[in-house]
């Protein structure tokens, strides 16, 4: 590569986790009847996919592209689950009752992930590092003061409150005042998870069809839906798109809309460096907007660091720099590191920062994760599966959240991305440094 922040080998646009992987080849037709049709291949479609079959019903998968190769196999492998609002909010928007069973639902649905991995015997790499949210603000700190009064209320998870003289134990910068730390959260191999569900589905003769968009939809008694491969009747659909949704979901779309993250990864790094700066070898996020997350790779040779460089589509030369820099101000040894991968997914966000399970037009649904998805999709999956099927196990609290439309997004193309990027950029992202650099002085 002719840029010098990359290795000479590197792979831009193909993430690290894809690095010796083999591909399943789903080039079936689906079958013309169905009970229950699943529109998406990833964590939330193949969850869906085996709780439908499990449950006695006839299912197909069908995937606009090749199942996987969208967020599913592109995140930064972080596993854990409590929302991403605090629980004056949630009783604010959806009464206390629901705020209760949101955060009380946190640990059902981990418990849930990690039990579907050891069902399945899915090696994915999982790892007990555990999690921290990292304070860029001492503001910061006080409010995670109180989510951690929530979850030590309504769920059984341990989560601690880290001051920042504590924050030694699992990061060496001074870059933090300190942090919430989930010590039952997980790391994994998020293409490998990926492929450990795909193999589940496809154990279960349950036919799954790449290359295979759902290009119209109509409803009689009975849904009837147009691929390029034919049509396919159900009389159940689960749709399954979250951050790639596209026409003919139109309502969707205007709800939850596809919002970038990008990953780097760092050439492999001194062992005894990556323990000065990673002690605890945790999974870490920071509270600050531009919303970096980060670890080291499973094998513990290389950093992988997140973060919204752009909030609209960005060359990835240039997110590469901006991840590194970013990098650097946490960890200034880090400032000359060569990047050897970097890549970009879709979140599907909602404007409500929450997921929903639901029903509209006769289409059952999960998405709007907004950054949870590797425990929530998978979990939610599940539970839109047996709604269709109208199965009690399909409770949840996140069928009482809503998808929000919002004035700014009229149609399903997110076109108020590019404001929204330009004043994150100048006011939210300067204006928070600033104030995190006066408060270290």
């Amino acid at each position: 590569m002719p840029d010098h922040i990359f290795t000479p080998d590197a792979t831009p646009g193909t993430p690290y986790w894809w690095e010796d992987v083999t591909w399943t080849d789903l080039p079936d037709t689906p079958p013309a009847q169905v009970d229950v049709l699943i529109i998406g291949a990833g964590y939330t479609g193949l969850s869906a996919a085996i709780a439908a079959h499990d449950a006695g019903a006839k299912v197909a998968v069908i995937d606009a592209g090749h199942p996987g190769k969208g967020a599913s196999t592109r995140n930064g492998g972080m596993t854990g689950a409590h929302p991403r609002l605090g629980w004056d909010t949630l009783k604010a928007d959806y009464g206390e009752a629901v705020a209760d069973g949101l955060f009380a639902e946190a640990q059902t649905a981990l418990d849930f992930v990690l039990d579907l991995i050891d069902r399945e015997g899915i090696d994915c790499d999982l790892q007990a590092t555990g999690r921290i949210q990292l304070a860029w603000m001492p503001s910061h700190l006080d409010t995670q003061a109180r989510v951690a009064k929530s979850v030590q209320r309504f769920t059984p998870q341990a989560v601690q409150v880290v001051d920042r003289a504590g924050l030694a134990d699992h990061i060496t910068t001074p870059q933090y005042f300190g942090g919430l730390y989930f010590p039952g959260h997980r790391a994994l191999h998020p293409w490998k998870y990926h492929d450990g569900l795909l193999q589940a589905v496809l154990r279960r003769g349950i036919p799954v069809s790449q290359d295979c968009p759902a290009e119209a939809v109509d409803r009689s008694t009975t849904f009837t839906v147009q691929t390029p491969k034919g049509a396919v009747r159900a009389d159940k659909v689960v749709l399954a798109t979250n951050g790639y949704t596209t026409a003919p979901f139109n309502w969707f779309a205007k709800r939850v809309f596809p919002l970038p993250s990008f990953i780097a990864a760092t050439e492999p790094l001194n062992p005894n460096l990556l323990g000065e700066l990673a002690p605890g070898r945790r999974m870490m996020v920071e509270t600050r907007a531009r919303h970096s997350y980060f670890r080291l790779s499973p094998d513990g040779t290389r950093i992988l660091w997140g973060g919204r460089a752009s909030m609209v589509p960005l060359s990835l030369p240039k997110a590469a720099r901006r991840l590194r820099d970013t990098m650097a101000e946490v960890w200034p040894q880090l400032k000359s590191c060569k990047i050897s991968h970097i890549w970009c997914g879709n979140t599907g966000y909602t404007f409500s920062h929450m997921p929903q399970v639901g029903v509209h037009d006769g289409i059952h649904f999960a998405m709007g994760y907004s950054g949870s998805g590797t425990v929530m999709a998978p979990y939610l999956g599940r539970k839109a599966a047996l709604q269709a099927l109208g199965l009690p196990d399909g409770e949840t609290h996140y069928s009482a959240t809503t998808l929000r439309r919002h004035w700014m997004h009229p149609t399903n193309r997110p076109h108020f991305l590019q404001a929204a990027n330009a004043w994150y950029r100048t006011y939210v992202d300067r204006a928070e440094n600033w104030k995190a650099r006066r408060g270290r002085r």
